[in-house]
């Protein structure tokens, strides 16, 4: 059951799609939500994450 050449070049692109955030940023966007200057929802659509990633970083 290996993959077809066409599925590991998709599994490859979507592995290489991924942003990714250094420690420095997660602790900023973190910190910008705990002020409460913004909603986390506004918040979240402004730097373009999910609120589950959010509040996984906070905890």
């Amino acid at each position: 059951m290996s993959m077809s050449n066409t599925e590991k070049t998709v599994k490859d692109i979507r592995r290489n799609s991924r942003r990714k955030f250094s420690t420095e940023e997660k602790i900023r966007i973190v910190l910008y939500g705990l002020r409460g200057e913004y909603s986390i929802a506004e918040l979240c659509r402004q730097k373009g994450i999910n609120p589950n990633l959010y509040y996984r970083w906070r905890r």
